[in-house]
């Protein structure tokens, strides 16, 4: 609850230990409100029930249904399902008199040589394709994850600094009031210390409608929007990372496109070997008279129907399948080389957020020395007010650059393990 009268008294220890508190390395992020019931929203969490509304999740277990379907299907005894066939024939419809003929057979579509074998290595192909497929999805929307993820952290770190500045321009308010009304100092001092408070006032609710934004982005992540979410500040485990060139050929999106790569060839083995229509085997039993009276007869049909080469239809297919194989493969190549320099460039981009970080941390610790030394002497005259107003206000920006630098590394590594085609975890 913010004053509205700068000149009462705070208490001076309650306001400080508020005030300490919150500059505690690494407060700013902790330092997060709960709503009653609600745990702590966690990345992981958020990712998984970001999966589940993707239409790839929702159909997942159908595609391997077929995928498994078209597998069984290779495994068949003919080529295609069966056919019944059934016809009769007569010399005088419509009477019971003259020859009658009734036949019902069976057409069973038969194997190119190779074509099963084929059939059933691009039905592998494709279930491989599916699951890569999958992944490759997952890792697609785990980087628009973590990436809101990361500005929602950005965005509470800004929010509790803001609240942090603010209590202790509300401090340092209520210190000049006293010493104001004791004649220590003018109120000059007082107009500058109530002008921080405003400053500070102001930065709370921009950091306030910041962090509002961030968190209302993630309703579109499944997250129910309530009052004050509270983000977990668990960081990423940090990948050990061998060889960057290894890491992205292992990469989900890399495999995907080398599973496609691998489907579109074996359906160009496939077209290879079937240049023509299927050929049939026909076995049929034929019963019929010659005239009214005769008995009838009983005989027994095999036939085999086999059909000419399929020509420049079968090599358009050929030729279209090799193509899209060649594509996919150039595809990969290059997915390849674009994947080691971004995992490179994610490294290089978590050591120099850590020694970032590291030299922040020592430049927090020397404001803070100094804030505590002014603002000592401030208490005793020894220090003016715009000098103590300038070291509060460099002390805040150290705390700030420091949480933004945590915040940094953490996202660091989490942009390196999106580079590994790692999920949240």
């Amino acid at each position: 609850m913010q004053p509205t009268n700068y000149r009462q008294h705070t208490p001076t220890a309650a306001l400080a230990a508020m005030a300490l508190g919150y500059a505690l390395l690494g407060s700013a992020a902790q330092a997060q409100p709960t709503h009653p019931g609600t745990a702590p929203l966690t990345l992981q969490a958020l990712f998984d029930q970001a999966w589940q509304r993707q239409p790839e999740a929702q159909s997942a277990a159908l595609r391997r249904e077929a995928a498994q379907a078209t597998r069984s299907a290779a495994t068949a005894w003919t080529a295609e399902p069966m056919a019944l066939e059934l016809s009769t024939k007569t010399d005088r419809p419509g009477s019971n008199q003259g020859s009658r003929e009734a036949e019902v057979g069976l057409a069973l579509p038969l194997w190119l040589p190779g074509e099963r074998a084929r059939k059933a290595a691009l039905a592998d192909a494709e279930v491989q394709a599916l699951s890569s497929r999958q992944r490759a999805a997952q890792l697609q929307l785990a980087a628009t994850v973590r990436e809101a993820w990361w500005a929602a952290q950005r965005a509470q770190a800004d929010w509790a600094l803001a609240q942090d500045r603010l209590l202790n321009a509300q401090r340092l308010a209520a210190d000049v009031a006293r010493r104001v009304r004791a004649g220590d100092l003018s109120r000059a001092d007082q107009a500058q210390a109530d002008g921080a408070v405003a400053q500070a006032e102001a930065a709370v609710a921009e950091a306030q409608g910041a962090r509002d934004a961030a968190q209302a982005s993630l309703a579109a992540w499944g997250i129910k929007a309530v009052p004050d979410l509270a983000l977990a500040d668990a960081a990423e485990p940090e990948p050990a990372v061998p060889d960057a060139t290894a890491a992205a050929a292992q990469h989900p999106a890399a495999a995907d496109w080398q599973d496609q790569a691998e489907v579109a060839r074996r359906a160009a083995d496939l077209a290879a070997v079937q240049t023509r229509a299927n050929p049939e085997l026909k076995v049929a039993v034929t019963r019929g008279r010659e005239q009214a009276g005769d008995r009838y007869q009983q005989t027994f049909t095999v036939g085999l129907r086999v059909p000419l080469g399929g020509g420049d239809r079968a090599q358009a297919k050929q030729a279209a399948a090799r193509a899209e194989a060649l594509a996919a493969e150039a595809r990969a190549a290059a997915e390849r080389d674009r994947l080691a320099a971004d995992i490179a460039a994610a490294m290089a981009r978590v050591k120099a957020t850590q020694a970032q970080h590291d030299a922040l941390a020592r430049h927090l610790a020397l404001a803070q020395g100094t804030r505590g030394f002014i603002d000592k002497a401030f208490r005793l005259g020894e220090a003016d007010g715009p000098t103590r107003l300038r070291v509060e206000l460099e002390a805040a920006q150290a705390e700030r650059q420091l949480a933004r630098a945590r915040i940094d590394a953490a996202a660091a590594v989490s942009t390196l393990r999106q580079a590994l085609g790692l999920l949240p975890q």
